[in-house]
């Protein structure tokens, strides 16, 4: 058995920061690629950001220059370091992590974590 939880959302102000993070529990040998999506009220849920388990990331266009996804393979934690909010990054976000459990791998999802944006 295997659990994502994230943490971090909240309200926050146009232009403000905030940090989320996404811990993984359970049987757990390795994780490789992590991910955050998310999805906005009324629209399909939407890749954010991604990052393979030797630390390479990728990022959405509408996040680039604003957004840092990182991971701390020690712990099983996945971070995204959101500044410069707008509005429209008003979303839940969800965690995404392909676990290895040392006989299969399968992809996990957390339960999200609500970020809203005010302008």
């Amino acid at each position: 058995q295997v659990q994502l939880v994230e943490s971090g959302g909240g309200l926050v102000q146009a232009g403000g920061s905030l940090r989320l993070s996404c811990a993984a529990s359970g049987v757990i040998f390795s994780i490789n690629a992590m991910a955050w999506y998310r999805q906005a009220p009324g629209k399909q849920r939407e890749l954010v950001a991604t990052i393979t388990g030797g630390g390479s990331t990728n990022y959405a266009d509408f996040v680039k220059g604003r957004f840092t996804i990182s991971r701390d393979n020690a712990k099983n934690t996945l971070y995204l370091q959101m500044n410069s909010l707008k509005p429209e990054d008003t979303a839940v976000y969800y965690c995404n992590a392909n676990i290895n459990t040392g006989w299969r791998s399968f992809d996990s999802w957390g339960q999200g974590t609500q970020v809203t944006v005010s302008s």
